[in-house]
């Protein structure tokens, strides 16, 4: 197996799945991803989650098993060191051509990463905090 395409750490722990899931988020029509910075240098990991409500166990599997095919080849370009990253399988992650699949996770990925470095806090929390007098003045 070549290097640029190695298998990426799996998500295993409930906790881990939770915390992404607080954090960044990116939507295709595919499948949402939630990724959050663990603020360290480790490998990046990724974790799958499909529902019951997108069919019996064989759909989910092949569901899961697109999604992880899409993501070995794009996540060594473009997922970052240091992230948790989470697919939720939607209804057409099954039958979106495979290279659709593919253009929607690299554009996920780099919808999600451009989406933390312009946060921006909203005005209402740039203006300076009022003063004493003025909360009793009201």
């Amino acid at each position: 197996m070549p290097a640029e395409l190695a298998v990426v750490d799996r998500l295993r722990k409930r906790r881990d799945f939770l915390a992404a899931a607080r954090a960044e988020r990116a939507n295709v029509p595919s499948f949402l991803l939630q990724g959050r910075d663990r603020h360290d240098e480790a490998e990046p990991r990724l974790g799958f989650t499909v529902t019951k409500k997108n069919g019996n166990a064989v759909v989910r599997n092949r569901m899961r098993r697109r999604l992880r095919e899409a993501a070995r080849l794009v996540m060594p370009q473009l997922g970052r060191s240091g992230f948790d990253y989470v697919l939720v399988a939607r209804g057409p992650c099954l039958d979106a051509p495979f290279q659709t699949l593919v253009r929607d996770m690299e554009r996920a990925v780099s919808r999600l990463h451009a989406a933390k470095k312009a946060k921006t806090p909203h005005p209402r929390h740039l203006s300076p905090p009022p003063t004493e007098a003025a909360r009793h003045d009201r």
